[in-house]
């Protein structure tokens, strides 16, 4: 059974992909990658994406805050490049997750360079507990 939080995550990435008005199917291979790793298959996904529930959950725990917003910004970057509208949202979605309005920038900039630069998401947990 796939969580309410993890669907929700799910479906932030879906509308990411969508906000800069330009779905790039790098975007939707990315999306898949991100249900592979979680151990969701693609008929599970598609499942979720199909038939969106209302129920939103937002993550508990700040690494899983941090977890979940930089595969945001990695979604942004799917296409190479950042989109104003992306950036929006992903400032929004950092609000949501309960971050303070004046750590949004610094946050969002850390999360959208480590994310141009691909770095693995393991790395950037052991920077951000450092």
């Amino acid at each position: 059974m796939i969580s309410t939080e993890l669907k929700s995550h799910f479906l932030r990435l879906y509308q990411m992909a969508f906000s800069d008005d330009n779905f790039d199917v790098l975007e939707m291979k990315m999306l898949y990658h991100f249900a592979e790793e979680r151990g969701v298959s693609r008929a599970e996904l598609d499942t979720i994406l199909v038939n969106p529930s209302h129920n939103s959950a937002v993550p508990d725990s700040t690494e899983e805050k941090i977890s979940y917003l930089y595969d945001l910004a990695l979604m942004i970057w799917a296409d190479g490049k950042v989109d104003p509208d992306e950036l929006v949202t992903l400032k929004k979605y950092c609000l949501k997750f309960g971050f303070l309005d004046e750590n949004i920038p610094e946050l969002t900039s850390f999360l959208l360079e480590n994310a141009e630069k691909k770095l693995p998401k393991q790395q950037l947990m052991n920077l951000i507990q450092e």
